[in-house]
């Protein structure tokens, strides 16, 4: 059993399962970078063999998908980048949130990111690069675990003990690199440190030669919106760091009073 609907009038409703599946098989190929066996989907789907080719050119003729000629091996299709697209579009925040980035990018000469936390999860919604940028972490749609960015820290660090334990969960925590905090105790002191000074700072936890710095926009309360700069590990210097930090708050604090100012809720 699944809940579904906002978080204040929860309902516990049966999940279809052939929607699932059809959900889990988009998600998978949206996290590959090469074109994806059609045997191996069917091992990890545990669709029959005939229900699932037939799934593959339903959603291939939408768009949803794509085939290679020979019909072994699919991809993710144009239409999702619609639908994601469509996402982006109806946000209010986003345009005012680019222009923030990339006062923050020409300011500080590194990559800019803004994103939004989900559960135990950010989602990166807008990013401004440098020459320099790691694209690996930066492109819009990505979700990443929020206790081992920057941008997810700053979000958690808002949290009281209770809220944060819940948008966490009872896992474990994964590491992204040998760096990841993952023990909860030493979590928590890098959150309520990140509270006190007002920004959230990671080293290599996210990817190896990279640190960042992370603000919230507190245009609600609690924040569900952070912005984050990425710089290399070479380049952060306690005195760097700040001076980053500094520049991003300044920004992020603006970004809060224009999106309240626009009404943007």
């Amino acid at each position: 059993m699944v809940t579904a609907g906002p978080s204040d009038g929860r309902r516990v409703v049966t999940p279809v399962k052939s929607a699932e599946r059809t959900l889990a098989l988009l998600e998978r190929l949206a996290e590959a970078v090469e074109p994806v066996a059609v045997v191996d989907l069917h091992r990890a789907s545990g669709y029959p063999r005939s229900s699932l080719h037939q799934l593959l050119h339903t959603m291939a003729a939408s768009g949803w998908i794509e085939m290679l000629q020979d019909g072994t091996h699919v991809s993710i299709g144009s239409r999702a980048l619609v639908v994601g697209t469509a996402y982006l579009d109806r946000d209010r925040a986003l345009p005012h949130a680019l222009a923030a980035l990339e006062r923050i990018r020409d300011e500080t000469g590194y990559t800019a990111h803004y994103a939004r936390r989900e559960g135990d999860r950010v989602l990166y919604l807008a990013t401004r690069e440098t020459t320099e940028s790691r694209r690996a972490t930066s492109r819009v749609g990505r979700q990443l675990p929020a206790h081992a960015t920057s941008l997810g820290k700053a979000l958690l660090a808002e949290l009281s003990a209770a809220e944060r334990a819940e948008a966490l969960g009872d896992g474990d925590l994964a590491a992204l690199t040998p760096d990841t905090v993952t023990d909860r105790q030493a979590l928590d002191a890098q959150l309520n440190a990140a509270r006190d000074r007002g920004y959230a700072h990671e080293r290599e936890e996210n990817l190896p030669g990279v640190a960042c710095v992370g603000v919230t926009v507190g245009y609600r309360i609690p924040a569900s919106d952070a912005i984050s700069c990425s710089l290399p590990v070479a380049r952060a210097s306690d005195r760097e760091v700040e001076r980053v930090a500094r520049v991003v708050s300044a920004h992020a604090g603006r970004l809060a009073q224009e999106l309240r100012s626009a009404g943007v809720r």
